[in-house]
Protein backbone atom coordinates (compact mmCIF):
# COMPACT_ATOMS: atom_id res chain seq x y z
CA UNK A 1 0.00 0.00 0.00
CA UNK A 2 0.91 3.34 -0.23
CA UNK A 3 0.09 6.30 2.04
CA UNK A 4 -1.77 9.18 0.63
CA UNK A 5 -0.85 12.86 -0.06
CA UNK A 6 -3.10 14.60 1.93
CA UNK A 7 -4.90 17.88 0.24
CA UNK A 8 -4.07 19.73 3.59
CA UNK A 9 -2.49 18.74 6.96
CA UNK A 10 -5.32 16.67 8.85
CA UNK A 11 -7.32 16.96 5.88
CA UNK A 12 -7.13 12.83 4.91
CA UNK A 13 -10.48 11.10 4.17
CA UNK A 14 -10.87 9.27 6.99
CA UNK A 15 -13.34 6.85 5.18
CA UNK A 16 -11.02 6.67 1.95
CA UNK A 17 -8.00 5.72 4.76
CA UNK A 18 -10.46 3.03 6.57
CA UNK A 19 -11.11 1.31 2.92
CA UNK A 20 -7.19 0.60 2.29
CA UNK A 21 -5.94 -0.78 5.56
CA UNK A 22 -7.25 -4.80 5.08
CA UNK A 23 -6.49 -5.97 8.76
CA UNK A 24 -7.38 -9.32 7.78
CA UNK A 25 -4.74 -9.53 5.27
CA UNK A 26 -2.35 -8.57 7.95
CA UNK A 27 -3.24 -11.29 10.13
CA UNK A 28 -2.64 -13.70 7.44
CA UNK A 29 0.60 -12.46 6.69
CA UNK A 30 2.07 -12.29 10.25
CA UNK A 31 0.71 -15.12 11.57
CA UNK A 32 4.04 -17.48 11.46
CA UNK A 33 5.88 -15.14 13.82
CA UNK A 34 3.64 -12.48 15.89
CA UNK A 35 2.23 -14.84 18.92
CA UNK A 36 -1.45 -14.43 19.93
CA UNK A 37 -0.99 -12.65 23.42
CA UNK A 38 -3.46 -13.89 26.51
CA UNK A 39 -5.93 -11.47 27.74
CA UNK A 40 -6.40 -11.91 31.51
CA UNK A 41 -9.38 -11.20 33.61
CA UNK A 42 -8.91 -8.96 36.67
CA UNK A 43 -11.39 -9.02 39.34
CA UNK A 44 -9.55 -6.11 41.40
CA UNK A 45 -9.83 -3.95 38.37
CA UNK A 46 -13.33 -4.72 37.76
CA UNK A 47 -14.05 -4.07 41.38
CA UNK A 48 -12.84 -0.69 40.37
CA UNK A 49 -14.64 -0.05 36.88
CA UNK A 50 -17.85 -1.63 38.13
CA UNK A 51 -17.64 -3.77 34.94
CA UNK A 52 -15.32 -6.62 34.10
CA UNK A 53 -11.86 -5.89 32.96
CA UNK A 54 -9.48 -7.75 31.17
CA UNK A 55 -5.98 -6.91 30.22
CA UNK A 56 -4.39 -7.18 27.32
CA UNK A 57 -1.06 -8.63 27.85
CA UNK A 58 0.73 -6.98 24.76
CA UNK A 59 3.97 -7.01 26.81
CA UNK A 60 4.36 -10.84 26.18
CA UNK A 61 4.45 -10.12 22.56
CA UNK A 62 7.79 -11.24 21.13
CA UNK A 63 9.79 -8.03 21.12
CA UNK A 64 8.40 -7.06 24.28
CA UNK A 65 5.75 -4.81 22.48
CA UNK A 66 2.94 -4.54 19.25
CA UNK A 67 4.71 -2.99 17.36
CA UNK A 68 6.03 -6.04 16.21
CA UNK A 69 2.71 -6.61 14.60
CA UNK A 70 2.73 -3.46 11.97
CA UNK A 71 6.37 -4.18 11.34
CA UNK A 72 6.20 -7.75 9.93
CA UNK A 73 3.30 -6.33 7.71
CA UNK A 74 5.03 -3.65 6.38
CA UNK A 75 8.15 -5.78 5.34
CA UNK A 76 5.62 -8.41 3.95
CA UNK A 77 3.82 -5.28 2.23
CA UNK A 78 6.95 -4.35 0.54
CA UNK A 79 7.56 -7.68 -1.32
CA UNK A 80 10.96 -7.72 -3.23
CA UNK A 81 11.78 -4.13 -2.29
CA UNK A 82 12.54 -5.10 1.07
CA UNK A 83 15.72 -6.86 -0.19
CA UNK A 84 17.16 -3.00 -0.20
CA UNK A 85 17.25 -2.97 2.90
CA UNK A 86 14.88 -1.20 6.12
CA UNK A 87 15.55 1.56 7.85
CA UNK A 88 13.40 2.91 11.12
CA UNK A 89 13.57 5.49 13.56
CA UNK A 90 12.88 5.00 17.45
CA UNK A 91 13.57 5.16 20.98
CA UNK A 92 12.91 1.89 21.34
CA UNK A 93 10.20 -0.60 20.55
CA UNK A 94 9.61 -0.15 16.79
CA UNK A 95 13.23 -0.14 16.48
CA UNK A 96 13.71 -4.07 18.28
CA UNK A 97 10.15 -5.12 15.84
CA UNK A 98 11.88 -3.86 13.00
CA UNK A 99 15.14 -5.24 13.64
CA UNK A 100 13.08 -8.35 14.60
CA UNK A 101 11.22 -8.02 11.35
CA UNK A 102 14.76 -7.78 9.30
CA UNK A 103 16.09 -10.64 11.17
CA UNK A 104 13.40 -12.66 10.17
CA UNK A 105 13.54 -11.75 5.96
CA UNK A 106 16.87 -12.19 6.22
CA UNK A 107 17.85 -8.40 5.06
CA UNK A 108 19.77 -5.69 6.12
CA UNK A 109 18.60 -3.04 8.71
CA UNK A 110 19.49 0.39 9.75
CA UNK A 111 18.28 2.18 13.07
CA UNK A 112 18.58 5.79 13.98
CA UNK A 113 17.87 6.60 17.68
CA UNK A 114 18.17 9.28 19.66
CA UNK A 115 21.56 9.99 21.72
CA UNK A 116 20.25 9.92 25.02
CA UNK A 117 18.26 6.12 24.40
CA UNK A 118 18.87 3.79 27.21
CA UNK A 119 21.87 1.62 26.23
CA UNK A 120 19.77 -1.48 27.30
CA UNK A 121 17.42 -0.59 24.40
CA UNK A 122 20.38 0.06 21.86
CA UNK A 123 21.66 -3.28 22.97
CA UNK A 124 18.55 -5.04 21.95
CA UNK A 125 18.31 -3.99 18.72
CA UNK A 126 21.97 -4.23 18.32
CA UNK A 127 21.42 -7.96 19.45
CA UNK A 128 19.02 -8.33 16.51
CA UNK A 129 21.24 -7.76 13.98
CA UNK A 130 20.88 -4.40 13.42
CA UNK A 131 22.94 -1.31 12.80
CA UNK A 132 22.27 1.45 15.18
CA UNK A 133 23.05 5.04 14.53
CA UNK A 134 22.58 7.19 17.45
CA UNK A 135 21.50 11.11 16.73
CA UNK A 136 19.17 13.89 17.46
CA UNK A 137 18.05 14.60 20.76
CA UNK A 138 14.13 13.31 19.85
CA UNK A 139 12.58 10.69 17.35
CA UNK A 140 11.27 13.08 15.34
CA UNK A 141 14.69 14.31 14.79
CA UNK A 142 16.15 10.41 14.45
CA UNK A 143 13.42 10.01 12.13
CA UNK A 144 14.58 12.99 9.83
CA UNK A 145 18.11 11.23 9.84
CA UNK A 146 16.07 8.00 9.42
CA UNK A 147 13.78 9.57 5.93
CA UNK A 148 18.07 11.10 4.84
CA UNK A 149 19.45 7.65 4.76
CA UNK A 150 16.26 5.97 3.27
CA UNK A 151 16.50 8.21 0.13
CA UNK A 152 20.52 8.21 0.06
CA UNK A 153 20.41 4.32 0.32
CA UNK A 154 17.17 3.25 -1.46
CA UNK A 155 16.65 1.14 1.55
CA UNK A 156 12.42 1.24 2.73
CA UNK A 157 11.57 4.03 5.68
CA UNK A 158 9.33 1.78 8.08
CA UNK A 159 7.34 4.95 9.92
CA UNK A 160 6.83 4.09 13.39
CA UNK A 161 2.89 4.61 13.09
CA UNK A 162 1.94 6.91 10.28
CA UNK A 163 1.68 4.06 7.23
CA UNK A 164 -1.25 2.14 6.54
CA UNK A 165 0.35 -1.50 6.40
CA UNK A 166 1.91 -0.74 10.12
CA UNK A 167 -1.59 0.63 10.96
CA UNK A 168 -3.19 -3.02 9.23
CA UNK A 169 -0.69 -4.78 11.47
CA UNK A 170 -1.28 -3.46 14.58
CA UNK A 171 -4.79 -4.15 14.35
CA UNK A 172 -4.73 -7.53 14.37
CA UNK A 173 -5.19 -7.14 18.01
CA UNK A 174 -8.20 -6.04 17.55
CA UNK A 175 -9.04 -8.78 15.73
CA UNK A 176 -8.14 -11.04 18.73
CA UNK A 177 -10.02 -9.01 20.85
CA UNK A 178 -13.06 -9.10 19.20
CA UNK A 179 -12.53 -13.23 19.31
CA UNK A 180 -11.42 -13.71 23.02
CA UNK A 181 -14.05 -11.46 24.48
CA UNK A 182 -17.57 -11.88 23.47
CA UNK A 183 -18.83 -9.18 25.61
CA UNK A 184 -16.47 -6.99 24.96
CA UNK A 185 -18.15 -3.42 25.43
CA UNK A 186 -14.92 -0.76 25.74
CA UNK A 187 -11.75 -0.94 24.76
CA UNK A 188 -8.61 1.32 26.22
CA UNK A 189 -5.72 1.93 24.30
CA UNK A 190 -2.51 3.75 24.38
CA UNK A 191 -2.19 6.27 21.97
CA UNK A 192 1.53 7.79 21.12
CA UNK A 193 1.76 8.33 17.35
CA UNK A 194 -1.66 6.45 17.03
CA UNK A 195 -1.03 3.37 14.99
CA UNK A 196 -2.18 1.18 17.60
CA UNK A 197 -5.64 3.01 18.64
CA UNK A 198 -6.12 3.25 14.78
CA UNK A 199 -5.53 -0.16 13.52
CA UNK A 200 -7.88 -1.48 17.08
CA UNK A 201 -10.45 0.85 15.32
CA UNK A 202 -10.34 0.15 12.00
CA UNK A 203 -10.91 -3.67 13.30
CA UNK A 204 -13.98 -3.10 15.16
CA UNK A 205 -15.16 -1.06 12.67
CA UNK A 206 -15.11 -3.81 9.73
CA UNK A 207 -16.54 -6.40 12.72
CA UNK A 208 -19.28 -4.05 12.50
CA UNK A 209 -18.76 -4.02 16.48
CA UNK A 210 -20.30 -1.92 18.70
CA UNK A 211 -17.74 -1.23 20.79
CA UNK A 212 -16.43 1.88 23.03
CA UNK A 213 -12.39 3.12 21.83
CA UNK A 214 -11.10 5.15 24.42
CA UNK A 215 -7.23 6.59 23.82
CA UNK A 216 -5.13 7.18 26.65
CA UNK A 217 -2.35 9.23 26.88
CA UNK A 218 0.41 10.87 29.28
CA UNK A 219 -0.78 14.50 30.53
CA UNK A 220 3.05 15.39 30.00
CA UNK A 221 3.13 14.44 26.01
CA UNK A 222 -0.56 15.27 24.88
CA UNK A 223 -0.80 16.51 20.97
CA UNK A 224 -3.77 14.35 20.30
CA UNK A 225 -6.00 16.35 23.12
CA UNK A 226 -5.17 19.85 21.67
CA UNK A 227 -5.85 18.01 17.92
CA UNK A 228 -8.93 15.98 18.30
CA UNK A 229 -10.62 19.07 20.84
CA UNK A 230 -10.47 21.28 18.12
CA UNK A 231 -9.33 21.67 14.60
CA UNK A 232 -5.60 22.18 15.04
CA UNK A 233 -4.16 20.50 11.56
CA UNK A 234 -1.27 18.00 11.93
CA UNK A 235 1.67 20.92 11.84
CA UNK A 236 -0.07 22.93 14.43
CA UNK A 237 -0.80 20.25 17.33
CA UNK A 238 2.38 20.22 19.40
CA UNK A 239 2.57 18.29 22.67
CA UNK A 240 4.02 20.79 25.71
CA UNK A 241 7.95 19.44 25.86
CA UNK A 242 7.52 17.60 29.19
CA UNK A 243 9.38 14.67 30.28
CA UNK A 244 7.76 11.87 30.92
CA UNK A 245 8.38 7.79 31.95
CA UNK A 246 5.97 6.25 28.86
CA UNK A 247 8.68 7.79 26.89
CA UNK A 248 6.78 4.83 24.30
CA UNK A 249 3.92 7.23 23.51
CA UNK A 250 5.98 10.40 23.72
CA UNK A 251 5.49 12.16 20.36
CA UNK A 252 6.02 15.86 19.59
CA UNK A 253 2.83 15.80 17.31
CA UNK A 254 0.31 13.84 15.71
CA UNK A 255 0.59 11.57 12.38
CA UNK A 256 -1.19 12.86 8.96
CA UNK A 257 -2.72 9.50 8.59
CA UNK A 258 -3.64 8.64 12.29
CA UNK A 259 -5.19 12.11 12.86
CA UNK A 260 -7.67 11.49 10.80
CA UNK A 261 -8.61 8.63 11.57
CA UNK A 262 -8.53 9.06 15.18
CA UNK A 263 -10.98 11.94 14.70
CA UNK A 264 -12.83 9.25 13.49
CA UNK A 265 -12.46 6.15 15.45
CA UNK A 266 -11.93 7.42 18.94
CA UNK A 267 -14.64 8.13 21.43
CA UNK A 268 -13.00 9.23 24.03
CA UNK A 269 -9.34 10.13 24.67
CA UNK A 270 -7.96 10.49 28.53
CA UNK A 271 -4.61 11.56 29.84
CA UNK A 272 -3.08 10.33 33.20
CA UNK A 273 -0.30 11.76 35.21
CA UNK A 274 3.40 10.89 35.75
CA UNK A 275 2.22 9.57 39.02
CA UNK A 276 -0.81 7.46 37.58
CA UNK A 277 1.70 5.83 35.64
CA UNK A 278 4.00 4.80 38.06
CA UNK A 279 1.25 3.46 40.27
CA UNK A 280 -0.24 1.39 37.00
CA UNK A 281 2.84 0.09 36.27
CA UNK A 282 3.98 -0.75 40.08
CA UNK A 283 -0.22 -2.78 40.19
CA UNK A 284 0.75 -4.81 37.21
CA UNK A 285 3.99 -5.84 38.81
CA UNK A 286 1.88 -6.41 42.24
CA UNK A 287 -0.89 -8.02 41.27
CA UNK A 288 -1.06 -8.73 37.38
CA UNK A 289 2.11 -10.25 37.40
CA UNK A 290 3.22 -8.27 34.47
CA UNK A 291 6.02 -5.95 33.75
CA UNK A 292 4.65 -3.10 32.13
CA UNK A 293 6.67 -0.17 30.73
CA UNK A 294 4.98 3.45 31.43
CA UNK A 295 3.57 3.82 27.62
CA UNK A 296 2.06 0.11 28.06
CA UNK A 297 0.53 0.80 31.53
CA UNK A 298 -1.57 3.96 30.82
CA UNK A 299 -4.59 2.64 29.80
CA UNK A 300 -4.67 0.77 33.27
CA UNK A 301 -3.81 4.15 34.86
CA UNK A 302 -6.91 5.39 33.43
CA UNK A 303 -8.70 2.71 35.52
CA UNK A 304 -7.18 2.82 38.51
CA UNK A 305 -7.50 6.86 38.64
CA UNK A 306 -11.00 6.73 38.24
CA UNK A 307 -11.97 8.01 35.03
CA UNK A 308 -14.36 5.17 33.50
CA UNK A 309 -17.91 5.31 33.67
CA UNK A 310 -19.10 1.34 34.14
CA UNK A 311 -20.23 -0.31 30.86
CA UNK A 312 -22.57 -2.93 30.09
CA UNK A 313 -20.10 -5.64 29.00
CA UNK A 314 -16.30 -5.74 29.33
CA UNK A 315 -13.61 -3.13 29.59
CA UNK A 316 -10.50 -4.59 27.77
CA UNK A 317 -6.95 -2.06 28.82
CA UNK A 318 -3.96 -3.13 26.33
CA UNK A 319 -0.87 -3.48 27.96
CA UNK A 320 0.93 -2.56 24.93
CA UNK A 321 4.25 -3.14 26.23
CA UNK A 322 6.66 -4.18 28.53
CA UNK A 323 10.16 -3.25 28.16
CA UNK A 324 11.03 -1.04 30.65
CA UNK A 325 14.53 -0.57 32.46
CA UNK A 326 15.78 -2.72 35.28
CA UNK A 327 16.57 0.55 37.08
CA UNK A 328 13.51 2.30 36.69
CA UNK A 329 11.06 -0.34 38.18
CA UNK A 330 12.96 -0.86 40.62
CA UNK A 331 13.03 2.39 41.86
CA UNK A 332 9.23 2.95 41.09
CA UNK A 333 8.85 -0.39 43.72
CA UNK A 334 10.99 1.19 46.28
CA UNK A 335 8.71 4.15 46.49
CA UNK A 336 5.41 2.54 46.15
CA UNK A 337 6.89 0.92 49.65
CA UNK A 338 7.70 4.17 51.02
CA UNK A 339 4.11 5.12 50.34
CA UNK A 340 2.55 1.75 51.63
CA UNK A 341 4.89 2.69 55.10
CA UNK A 342 6.78 -1.14 53.91
CA UNK A 343 9.99 0.69 53.67
CA UNK A 344 11.48 3.00 56.30
CA UNK A 345 14.48 5.05 57.29
CA UNK A 346 15.54 5.71 60.47
CA UNK A 347 18.15 6.67 62.52
CA UNK A 348 19.49 5.39 65.67
CA UNK A 349 23.02 5.94 67.77
CA UNK A 350 24.87 2.30 68.82
CA UNK A 351 27.91 1.83 71.61
CA UNK A 352 31.12 2.09 69.52
CA UNK A 353 32.37 -1.46 71.00
CA UNK A 354 32.63 -5.14 69.26
CA UNK A 355 28.95 -6.41 69.53
CA UNK A 356 26.92 -3.69 69.97
CA UNK A 357 26.03 -3.81 65.77
CA UNK A 358 25.49 -7.37 66.59
CA UNK A 359 22.95 -6.63 69.47
CA UNK A 360 20.79 -4.17 67.40
CA UNK A 361 20.50 -6.32 63.87
CA UNK A 362 19.47 -9.23 66.41
CA UNK A 363 16.90 -7.10 67.70
CA UNK A 364 15.58 -6.05 64.42
CA UNK A 365 15.44 -9.79 63.31
CA UNK A 366 13.46 -10.71 65.98
CA UNK A 367 10.86 -7.80 65.09
CA UNK A 368 10.47 -9.54 62.17
CA UNK A 369 11.62 -6.82 59.71
CA UNK A 370 14.35 -7.22 57.00
CA UNK A 371 16.99 -4.52 56.70
CA UNK A 372 17.76 -3.20 53.02
CA UNK A 373 21.15 -1.26 54.12
CA UNK A 374 23.15 0.26 56.95
CA UNK A 375 25.38 2.91 56.69
CA UNK A 376 27.55 4.38 59.74
CA UNK A 377 26.92 8.05 60.62
CA UNK A 378 29.97 9.74 62.33
CA UNK A 379 30.01 13.21 61.27
CA UNK A 380 27.56 16.44 61.25
CA UNK A 381 25.27 14.09 63.89
CA UNK A 382 25.63 14.88 67.96
CA UNK A 383 27.63 12.22 69.55
CA UNK A 384 29.15 10.67 72.46
CA UNK A 385 32.72 9.52 72.46
CA UNK A 386 32.12 6.50 72.09
CA UNK A 387 28.93 6.14 70.05
CA UNK A 388 28.17 5.63 66.31
CA UNK A 389 25.37 6.21 64.26
CA UNK A 390 23.49 4.26 61.73
CA UNK A 391 20.96 4.66 59.39
CA UNK A 392 19.00 1.64 58.41
CA UNK A 393 16.51 1.20 55.62
CA UNK A 394 13.86 -1.68 57.04
CA UNK A 395 11.71 -3.30 54.75
CA UNK A 396 8.11 -4.29 56.70
CA UNK A 397 4.89 -5.77 56.52
CA UNK A 398 2.96 -2.14 56.42
CA UNK A 399 2.82 0.92 58.73
CA UNK A 400 1.20 -1.19 62.11
CA UNK A 401 4.56 -3.14 61.94
CA UNK A 402 6.84 -0.69 61.18
CA UNK A 403 5.38 1.32 64.48
CA UNK A 404 6.00 -2.14 66.30
CA UNK A 405 9.58 -2.54 65.44
CA UNK A 406 10.27 1.23 66.08
CA UNK A 407 9.07 0.72 69.65
CA UNK A 408 10.74 -2.58 70.46
CA UNK A 409 14.04 -0.33 69.64
CA UNK A 410 12.78 1.78 71.56
CA UNK A 411 11.77 -0.54 74.78
CA UNK A 412 15.44 -1.70 74.33
CA UNK A 413 16.47 1.53 74.82
CA UNK A 414 17.59 3.04 71.48
CA UNK A 415 17.08 6.71 70.50
CA UNK A 416 15.20 6.12 67.26
CA UNK A 417 14.35 8.77 64.88
CA UNK A 418 12.36 8.47 61.25
CA UNK A 419 14.71 9.97 58.55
Amino acid sequence: MSEPSPERPGGTDAAGLIARVDVQAARRAIANVAVRTPTLASDELAQLAGAPVQLKAECLQKTGSFKLRGALFKVHALGASAGAGLIAASAGNHARAVAEAARVRGVECEVFMPRDAPVSKVAAVERLGAQVHLGGTSVEEALELAADRSERSGAALVHPFDDLDVIAGQGTLGLELLEEVPDLARVLVPVGGGGLASGIGIALRGARAHVELVGVQARACAPYVQALQGTASHAAAEAPGGATIADGIAIKRPGKLTLPLLRELLDDLHTVAEDEIADAMVWLSEHARLVAEGAGAVAVAAILGGRLTPVSGSTVAVVSGGNVDSGLLARLLRRHETEEGRRVRIFTRIPDRPGGLAELLALVASARANLISLEHVREAVPLEVHETGLELTLQTRGPDHSKEVLAALEQAGYQVSLE
